[in-house]
């Protein structure tokens, strides 16, 4: 069972990240929960999400001890990094996290993600990169069904997005 914390602030993608985590985990015939957060605001507030990716059935979507987290901003770091278990999986966006986790009991991976972004043209690349990471460190979903679950989640006018992001997903998988 894969536990994931997605957060960050409203604006970044972090509910769309786990959508895409919870869609791909369907197609891959698990059982899934995908339960968000987020403040008042629509932008600049802040936003997480429960994924949770299980071959046994989710009795709860609340999760009190995660096996990873994606942190794109410094609040989101701070508050989530005591929910991972020892030798469970911080990843984290450094462009805008310039501080390491306090814990040395957990695997960390830093990627530039929103800045490898902006050199891809599309900024909202960002979650997806960090999600590439995941997918490698974790196996939590596989890319072929993650591309599945865009096809499934994206409308058909943002279909042609597809390809560019699973290059950004190849990216993140690689760093």
């Amino acid at each position: 069972m894969e536990q994931v914390i997605m957060a960050g602030f409203g604006g970044q993608g972090i509910l769309s990240m786990g959508r895409f985590i919870a869609s791909a985990g369907l197609h891959d015939g698990k059982n899934v929960s995908w339960l968000p957060s987020y403040g008042p605001e629509m932008r600049g507030g802040t936003a997480n999400c429960n994924v949770i990716v299980s071959e046994e059935p989710v009795g709860s979507p609340i999760i009190s001890c995660a096996t990873a987290l994606i942190a794109m901003n410094r609040p989101s770091l701070e508050k989530f990094e005591s929910y991972v278990e020892e030798g469970g999986l911080i990843i984290t966006d450094s462009t805008l996290i310039t501080v390491k986790p306090q814990r040395t009991d957990i695997r960390h991976f830093e990627i530039p993600a929103t800045k490898l972004a902006d050199e891809m043209h599309n900024s909202t690349f960002a979650g997806i990169i960090l999600l590439g990471k995941l997918i490698k460190e974790s196996k939590i979903v596989t890319v072929e069904n993650f591309e599945k679950a865009l096809y499934t989640l994206l409308p058909p006018k943002k279909h042609g997005l597809i390809p560019d992001e699973m290059k950004a997903l190849k990216v993140g998988y690689d760093y």
